[in-house]
């Protein structure tokens, strides 16, 4: 008598980094400038065929084996550390492996900053991120959201979307912000700094 052993083999994603964007879930905020982390991450999405779907915690994800790893928190955009550190808990991630899309008010519209490690820059998104990892040693992309619009209070105009006249280029910031994520996967972080940051 033969005793036939099944293993089974679980499928890992072998990843540089897992894109987690910032923002606030549900239609409401759907189109605020706080979300730009979100679209940024839906462009991603497009691209690369596939579809988010709720994730084994506060977050859903979108995946490609072997090539992509995408999450957006659900806990809201100042709780959003609890949910990276569910994410980085369970998919065993390092600090180095998180990469936060944030929308960035000091930052103008159509400017993109690629940073490797850094400050919340009075960003509660990302300060609740920092708390959570106990650690700023994290890459992450500030997508601009700043336009010559009243500003102040910040929390405000965050949370309002873009006029009209602002729209085609934030939607051209998107594509950017999208394509430096791509140039991350394909080219590293240096190079891709390099041209985001020029």
């Amino acid at each position: 008598m033969f005793l036939i052993l099944k293993i089974k083999i679980k499928q890992e994603i072998k990843i540089k980094f897992a894109f987690i964007g910032l923002g606030n879930p549900g239609e409401k905020y759907s189109f605020t400038k706080h979300n730009a982390g979100f679209w940024v991450l839906d462009e991603m999405a497009s691209r690369y065929k596939i579809n988010f779907k709720p994730g084994k915690g506060d977050y859903v994800i979108a995946s490609k084996p072997d090539n992509i790893l995408l999450f957006k928190p659900i806990t809201g955009m100042n709780n959003s550390g609890a949910s990276v550190r569910e994410i980085s808990d369970s998919w065993n991630l390092m600090a180095k492996e998180i990469f936060i899309i944030l929308d960035d008010v000091d930052l103008p519209l159509g400017s993109l900053r690629i940073r490797p490690k850094g400050g919340d820059g009075s960003h509660l998104g990302l300060r609740s991120v920092i708390y959570s990892l106990n650690t700023n040693e994290f890459p992450r992309l500030r997508f601009g959201i700043g336009t010559n619009e009243k500003m102040r209070p910040a929390e405000k105009y965050v949370l309002k979307p873009f006029r009209i006249d602002d729209q085609l280029t934030a939607l051209q910031s998107v594509k950017r912000a999208a394509d430096a994520l791509d140039s991350i996967l394909s080219n590293g972080m240096e190079k891709t700094m390099n041209w985001v940051n020029s």
